[in-house]
Order: structure tokens, then C-alpha cells, then sequence
């Protein structure tokens, strides 16, 4: 089940956001996809997940393709996008909004033992199970949209900025359950982030872009060493 990617571009009306770009993700890998803003990275989430149409290309999974479909078809294939702003419905409580996550699965035993796994990884979030979640704070929050994703048992999953606006303690935990959580479902995982060097030290691959072409690519470890990439996105 690998992903593939081949000449996807995106147009925003006369600006192109993405251009022709290709990779492949094995089956089990997190790419994590990193640049400045502007450089393409929620719009190609967005491609993948039927959000936003894409001009052109290809991107295949389990030999489905995800471009031009519907994201709710996505997600019965197993697709799930945790958007940039910790996607949760504020007026549900916590365990609404898990519920809400295995709203697809059929086998309730297996939704339980799932929701087990993620308060067991996100042990804040079963102290607050009864609590709507605009109570929750940032954090929280970060961890109630992931742990709501993983609940619709995703074999892809495409988390958009999830440090966003946390301190970086938070952003230490999330990223680490995270790493956890992906590795014990045995998903792959497309992690978009700002945070370039957090995101580089728990993925398996990275991917640079900028101005929506890709400008490096290479195992994760190789990129963080990188001097250009580390003068360019890393800070030092």
C-alpha cells in the first residue's frame, strides 16, 4: 500500500501552488513535508484528501485514486486529514467528537478497543471526556482531532500543522504520541509542519518544498544534516 504521486500540480487560479511534483510513501513511513509559508504544503493535503481539485497528476493508494474524488469516499478508503486549526466541533464533548470519528466502522469492538488506545496515549483527554471542546485548551484540542481521526481506523493519515500555536513542551508530547500511536496502527502518515526540525526527528522521510516544488528529498536523518537544508528551514 504505498502512496504515489506523479506530476501533481494545483492551480489557484493563475498561481499555480503546486507544480508537477512526485514521491512515493511506502506503507508504514511518515513523510513529513516541510518549507515556509506559501510553499505548497496544506494545498497538497487538500489534493489529497478531495479538498481542493487538482490541475493535474496522479496520486494513488491501495490502486484507488485520491485526486478528483469525494472526500467522504476518502474516507471509507481509509483516508483521514486532521486539517491546520485542530479540527474538533466545539459544541460536541470530547466523547462526541471521538464517537463522531467511528461514525464508518461497522465492528463496535474494535471502535472500543481504538478509543482505549488513544485515551491510553492521550490520558488528558479521558479526564475530560464529558467536557465540550472549546473548554479544552490548545493541546487538548490538537490531541482530541488526532485521536478523532485515529478513530475512524485511517491507513493514511494527513495531519496538517499539528504544533500549530502550542508551546513546545506540547509540541514535544504530541509530536512523540504521535510517532507512538502511528507506529502501533501501522499507519503512513503525511505530517505537514512549520515546526521543520520537530517533524523531521520522528519521520522516516522528509520532503522540502518551495514555491510549490519539491527542493529536497531524502531520509529524514539525512535532511536534518543537510547544511542547505539546515541553513535554509532549520535555523542553524
Amino acid at each position: 500500500m504505498t502512496l504515489v504521486v506523479s506530476d501533481l500540480s494545483v492551480d489557484h487560479g493563475a498561481i499555480r501552488a503546486i507544480n508537477a511534483i512526485s514521491f512515493r510513501v511506502e506503507e508504514g513511513q511518515m513523510a513529513a513535508v516541510i518549507g515556509a509559508n506559501g510553499a505548497g504544503k496544506t494545498t497538497l493535503l487538500r489534493a489529497l484528501s478531495g479538498l481542493t481539485r487538482a490541475t493535474m497528476g496522479s496520486a494513488t493508494w491501495q490502486g484507488h485514486e485520491l485526486l478528483y474524488s469525494k472526500p467522504e469516499k476518502l474516507v471509507r478508503l481509509g483516508v483521514s486529514h486532521v486539517s491546520e486549526g485542530k479540527s474538533v466541533i466545539a459544541e460536541l464533548t470530547v466523547e462526541e467528537n471521538l464517537q463522531l470519528g467511528a461514525l464508518w466502522r461497522r465492528n463496535s469492538e474494535e471502535s472500543r478497543a481504538t478509543r482505549e488506545k488513544i485515551l491510553e496515549t492521550f490520558p488528558r483527554l479521558s479526564e475530560r471526556l464529558s467536557q465540550p471542546a472549546d473548554t479544552l485548551s490548545g493541546g487538548e484540542r490538537a490531541m482530541l482531532a488526532i485521536g478523532r481521526a485515529l478513530m475512524s481506523k485511517p491507513q493514511l493519515l494527513l495531519l496538517d500543522e499539528p504544533s500549530l500555536g502550542l508551546a513546545p513542551l506540547i509540541v514535544e508530547q504530541i509530536f512523540q504520541s504521535i510517532r507512538e500511536l502511528t507506529s502501533q496502527m501501522g499507519l503512513t502518515v503525511i505530517l505537514v509542519e512549520q515546526n521543520a526540525m520537530s517533524a523531521l526527528k520522528i519521520a522516516d522521510i522528509g520532503i522540502v518544498l518551495n514555491l510549490g516544488r519539491i527542493a529536497a528529498m531524502n531520509s529524514a536523518q539525512q535532511l536534518i544534516f543537510d547544511p542547505q537544508v539546515r541553513a535554509a528551514y532549520l535555523g542553524y
